[in-house]
């Protein structure tokens, strides 16, 4: 299969996706420990194209098309790592993680702790998530807080194709397993060039990308370029909001948050996974213990509904939009 390559230096500006491809393919060339299993991954390239060409370059032996059986392939890849290799896992859709979810939290999460260190877990399971595609049931969840209550993974999401690159080489050579989860309403929507490289060793950090005074809107992965559209309309009315991607779930990062509410002295999470116990309560309680006699009001909290997605027509009054961040931050400012 022909594809539109891209990579650092590229002259032409590329999707998240291209970004994902390209880290993909620079971790195969250097290590070949990396191997790719997944469904549809191989002779057709991934449902959303993010590994086009890849099995033709590299082989059937390492980039492998799997059955559709999420438990099983996921299995395979703790036996993999377990062998020395570094398996990268495409699960498709988010939802399909759900049958592999005991091989996940009972041993890919485990086998490091329950050997002392003896066997590493280097593998990586890719995730695309969340709505704005109009799919159908059991192709839109936003499961991330999931994986971050279970111990033993790194759960990280990219809201740029700079972050897609660097953040998937870095979660690649990462000695414990990641849950890369990847917003595939940006997947063609946003575009940006590449870094050199992976990022740099150890974990990376929360970023501030707009700064502001008057309140930090938290956010991650699809909510950010909306955060974004909402700092505009905020500062045509007077408002300067600042808006950090959280980039990795967890662990937390929790020094750039608390510096940040410290200097705004208000704080909205936004994200479209459903409200009760997500990522946003926990931030919440994370500025709470943190950083009280900051705070001129209370945290407040954008996110999906405590519903099963719904299908497409009614998918745009479930996600976050511009409206309703809007009146959040009119709320904190109150």
């Amino acid at each position: 299969m022909t594809r539109t390559r891209a990579g650092p230096g590229t002259a032409e500006p590329v999707t998240l996706v291209q970004a994902v491809d390209a880290a993909l393919e620079a971790e195969m060339a250097a290590d070949p420990r990396v191997v790719l299993l997944g469904e549809d991954i191989g002779r057709m390239g991934g449902v959303f194209r993010a590994t086009a060409g890849l099995q033709a370059r590299f082989g059937v032996h390492r980039v492998i098309d799997t059955p559709a059986c999420e438990a099983g392939f996921v299995g395979a890849a703790v036996g993999m790592c377990l062998a020395g290799l570094r398996p990268v896992v495409e699960l498709q859709f988010d939802s399909f993680s759900y049958p592999a979810f005991e091989q996940i939290v009972c041993h890919l999460a485990r086998y490091r702790w329950r050997t002392a260190g003896a066997a590493k877990m280097p593998a990586v399971l890719r995730v695309p998530y969340g709505g704005g595609t109009h799919a159908p049931e059991l192709h839109s969840d936003s499961p991330e807080a999931l994986f971050c209550h279970v111990p033993g993974l790194v759960v990280v999401t990219p809201s740029s194709p700079a972050d897609a690159y660097s953040m998937l080489r870095w979660a690649i050579r990462h000695p414990d397993p990641v849950i890369f989860m990847e917003p595939k309403r940006l997947y063609r929507s946003t575009r940006g060039s590449l870094p050199d490289g992976p990022d740099p060793d150890g974990l990376p950090q929360a970023r501030v990308v707009r700064q502001g005074t008057d309140v930090t809107i938290v956010s991650y992965g699809p909510s950010v370029p909306t955060c974004l559209e909402v700092a505009d309309m905020l500062a045509s009315r007077g408002t300067s909001a600042e808006i950090l991607d959280l980039r990795v779930l967890w662990p937390l990062d929790q020094e750039t948050v608390v510096a940040s509410v410290r200097r705004t002295h208000r704080c909205v999470v936004v994200h479209e996974a459903a409200r009760s116990c997500g990522i946003g309560a926990e931030v919440a309680a994370l500025v709470a213990e943190h950083a009280m006699f900051s705070l001129d009001g209370p945290v407040v909290r954008v996110a999906g509904l405590d519903t099963p997605f719904p299908m497409f027509m009614l998918e745009d009054l479930y996600l976050p939009n511009p409206e309703r961040i809007v009146a959040a931050v009119e709320e904190a400012l109150r």
